[in-house]
């Protein structure tokens, strides 16, 4: 786990990222949050992606399977009920808040972008909109930044305690087989 400054991004991160998402990566500064075996979990994004639109999502969850699994957790309504907890527990709101501000802050330490200066992700800080946002914020950060972001890495069928990757190089250049270049 990691909040700026970022692990270093290397050329084989860029490479299983690009197989992990299924197209190129793109403006990934650096790696937040690792599985046990080194793959990249969550990866950091610029604030204005080198296209110049503004890209409020700094902590990314790449992961497939954690993906996966947090995906298979807002089908069942998981967010309907973490509204309601948000909603009718001010420790929880506060705590929400708290994460929402140091979102902020993490990102702004790498680049101010006025459009987004105060959006984070997920539904931050008022309501819950995307598990996917608040696993990753959690992930990077670690336990107790993002209560919500917490409670879904709990209850999803994924532990970034347990490798499940594959090898994401064993049919060659994830790149060229993004781009549908390659053998």
């Amino acid at each position: 786990m990691s909040t700026p400054p970022f692990d270093p991004v290397t050329e084989l991160d860029v490479r299983i990222v690009t197989a992990q998402l299924g197209r190129p990566a793109r403006d990934v500064i650096g790696i937040a949050a690792r599985c046990v075996c080194g793959n990249p979990t969550v990866v950091a994004t610029k604030p204005r992606l080198s296209d110049g639109t503004p890209f409020p999502t700094l902590y990314y969850l790449c992961h497939p399977g954690a993906t996966a699994a947090i995906s298979t957790l807002e089908a069942t309504g998981v967010m309907t009920e973490f509204t309601e907890a948000l909603a009718a527990d001010p420790e929880a709101a506060a705590a929400y808040r708290s994460a929402h501000e140091a979102y902020l802050a993490d990102r702004e330490s790498i680049e101010h972008v006025p459009e987004i200066a105060h959006v984070t992700a997920g539904g931050m800080p008022e309501r819950i909109k995307c598990l996917h946002a608040l696993a990753g914020h959690a992930l990077a950060a670690g336990p107790g930044v993002n209560p919500f972001g917490d409670r879904a890495l709990e209850r999803a069928a994924w532990s970034p305690d347990v490798c499940r990757c594959p090898d994401y190089l064993a049919e060659g250049d994830p790149a060229e087989r993004a781009s549908g270049g390659g053998a």
